[in-house]
């Protein structure tokens, strides 16, 4: 992690999370190494999906498993955030994974564990940021245009 205190907010998300019912299926929040601010790669299941762990962005090394009940519910329950940063969708049917996407409230969703293309506009929706960086849209945000008539 970028600092100490960053580490420990990740830290804390995860042992709260563990406190109110999640279970950890990997990784957890014990130290790896001497120096440094690391964490392991962690996954909590079995989380409630108005946990705050499952709600707020955590920028650490944290995945939340949510189970749900078709895409309606999956594409609801990515959506009940007030963050948007990014998304991910796994299917073996490109149609319904490009559907699925297209209905997330996200900057970016990678399809299949697509690699991060700098070409394209990042940032996030609603809590997470405004503007786009990256690619053309990226270059619009330092324009200034002027319209003119005559």
């Amino acid at each position: 992690m970028i600092s100490g205190r960053q580490r420990e907010s990740i830290a804390q998300a995860v042992e709260g999370a563990l406190g109110r019912g999640a279970r950890l299926a990997a990784g957890g929040t014990y130290a790896i190494a001497e120096r440094g601010h690391f964490l392991r790669p962690t996954i909590l299941a079995d989380v409630d999906r108005s946990d705050p762990v499952a709600r707020d962005e955590i920028f650490g090394p944290v995945l939340v498993v949510l189970a749900h009940e078709g895409d309606e519910d999956a594409i609801a329950a990515a959506n009940d955030s007030e963050y948007g940063l990014a998304g991910a969708v796994w299917s073996a049917d490109r149609d319904r994974a490009l559907s699925v996407a297209a209905r997330m409230d996200t900057g970016q969703v990678d399809i299949n564990g697509a690699a991060f293309n700098p070409l394209a506009p990042f940032g996030g929706w609603k809590n997470s940021g405004l503007g786009r960086e990256l690619g053309h849209i990226g270059i619009e945000e330092f324009t200034e245009l002027t319209s003119v008539q005559l």
